[in-house]
């Protein structure tokens, strides 16, 4: 009783205007109300930051006016000094956001004032060198947005749904779907409003899919103003760039299309070649921040004999994570991955000749969804003796699979790009980025798929990768994991820790500036030519 109380005096209290943010002021002397949702980073730099940009705008030429977003503490503290550093460079920038502590959990109006008050009182400060709005202030009354911008909000709700709950099929009427679906429309409706008013040359915004990042990417794009989107992987010093599109579609086009012809020298090749053996032991390499496999490989002679696996061909499956963002909306021809896995399984079930060995994703064990496993389980409850469920938790290495495996199926998960590297034949069925790069199998219907797998399967060992095939995957493999990923000083996971290391001032005066600066101007909206990157 005493909670429900508790929450029905926020709520009436969070009704009337004022009383949130008088009650932070006088109650809680200017600190964040809890600690996830603290800005303390920033506001300890804040002296530094202002300083340093103040002198270094002074000479740098008038820029564009460049409106950055971001909600969730950490992102809002990373889109910060991001927008700093471009001040600095003598660009007009808007930082907005929505002080948020969290996605997935509804937050009172008393609450989120305070948090916005909060928010205000630290950003405020940065008012000489860069501007500052909450989207909270600014939302007007939910109406009727256009039809067709309604409907790209509908899909961001629907991602975050995926997401959330790491589910495929999304019911509307579930309180995750109906909290996503009206923090989605309130942000969209301030965002179409604020970028109507402000109209600035490029909006610059995290991962841009999910969230209400994504929906402020879809309102931008809606008012065909050019957005820039961002994201960060495992390697420190690296972020991944996408110039109006949502860069988890990792869409690598134009830097394929320059480096498709280049053949790898030596040291890239030792490069590569290093950084696939560091993954195939388990163990870390240079600045990636994490391991891909708990256990290093055995040797596929072991596996087999684990296994008690037969001298029949064997095919690999390996499934992704549910609700991953590199997983949503990659459907091509299957309703969702789970689909693709069940038909593929009931095609296995009935043909005995070859063996199905079905990896399901590691990161599982880390997830609360369905796992894929059960997809599996719920199409055959017994599994013949001819098919082979690794689950999440089992501690074999993939690359001991990949070693024995005659066949390879994959929706978007990058084990796929690996198989090829190894020569194996690969059938690509989710939209990924290593797709129609020359050395997979690229299906885009049931009837193509099917017919794909069975001509594979007829004789697998003469449908191997040829070797310019395997030097594609190679080089392809280069390029996605050091070139595509540009420089940037400042990874989102250890930003305190990168900027303790590489200060502001230190970035764009010392040596490395000119490694970093093209990186600026790509998230400026300036076009990146890959071809000079490779000269």
């Amino acid at each position: 009783m005493a909670v429900s109380g508790k929450k029905a005096i926020k709520y009436i209290l969070g009704q009337i205007p004022f009383t949130a943010e008088i009650y932070w002021q006088t109650r809680q002397k200017g600190s964040p109300i809890n600690s996830r949702f603290s800005l303390k980073g920033l506001q300890g730099a804040i002296p530094e930051l202002i300083r340093d940009v103040e002198d270094m705008r002074q000479t740098a030429p008038k820029g564009k006016n460049i409106f950055v977003f971001a909600t969730l503490h950490y992102w809002i503290e990373h889109a910060a000094v991001m927008g700093l550093s471009l001040a600095a460079q003598g660009h007009n920038v808007t930082l907005g956001f929505l002080p948020y502590s969290d996605w997935q959990s509804p937050t009172n109006k008393f609450d989120l004032r305070r948090q916005n008050a909060y928010a205000l009182s630290i950003l405020s400060q940065l008012k000489p060198v860069m501007e500052s709005v909450s989207l909270l202030m600014t939302a007007p009354p939910l109406g009727k947005l256009p039809e067709n911008l309604e409907k790209e909000i509908d899909i961001v709700s629907h991602y975050d749904t995926q997401y959330t709950l790491q589910v495929e099929d999304v019911d509307t009427q579930d309180k995750i779907y109906r909290l996503r679906d009206l923090r989605n429309k309130r942000a969209g409706h301030a965002a179409y409003k604020l970028l109507g008013e402000l109209q600035p040359d490029t909006v610059i915004v995290p991962n841009g899919t999910i969230q209400e990042l994504g929906v402020v990417y879809r309102v931008a794009k809606y008012l065909k103003i050019p957005t820039v989107t961002y994201e960060f992987g495992d390697q420190r010093r690296r972020v991944w760039i996408a110039q109006n599109t949502e860069v988890m579609r990792q869409e690598t086009d134009e830097m394929w299309k320059a480096a498709q012809d280049i053949k790898l020298n030596e040291a890239q090749l030792d490069k590569i070649r290093s950084l696939y053996v560091s993954r195939k032991k388990a163990a870390l390499w240079e600045n990636f921040a994490r391991v891909w496999q708990d256990t290093p490989a055995q040797g596929g002679g072991v596996i087999r004999q684990q296994m008690g696996l037969d001298d029949r061909p064997i095919v690999l499956l390996a499934t992704n994570v549910l609700g991953d963002s590199l997983t949503l909306g990659r459907h091509i021809f299957s309703r969702n991955m789970a689909e693709w896995i069940s038909r593929t399984v009931q095609y296995f079930a009935g043909v005995t000749d070859y063996q199905l060995i079905i990896r399901i994703h590691p990161g599982e064990v880390l997830t609360h969804g369905q796992s894929m496993a059960d997809v599996v389980h719920q199409l055959l409850p017994k599994l013949p003796d001819h098919i082979h469920l690794v689950d999440a938790d089992n501690r074999t290495n993939t690359y001991d699979l990949i070693e024995i495996a005659d066949l390879g199926l994959v929706y978007t998960t990058t084990v796929g790009l690996e198989m090829a590297m190894t020569g194996l034949p690969v059938i690509v069925s989710g939209q990924t980025h290593y797709r129609n790069r020359g050395f997979t199998f690229d299906p885009d219907s049931w009837v193509v798929y099917l017919k794909t797998l069975k001509r594979l399967l007829d004789d697998p060992k003469s449908n191997r990768l040829d070797k310019s095939q395997v030097e594609k995957a190679w080089s392809y493999a280069y390029h996605f994991f050091f070139v595509f990923p540009r420089p940037y000083p400042w990874h989102l996971v250890r930003m305190w820790d990168d900027f303790k290391e590489n200060p502001l001032r230190k970035t764009m005066t010392g040596p490395d500036w000119m490694t970093y600066q093209p990186t600026f101007k790509y998230l400026v909206g300036e076009s990146i030519h890959w071809k000079k990157v490779f000269e």
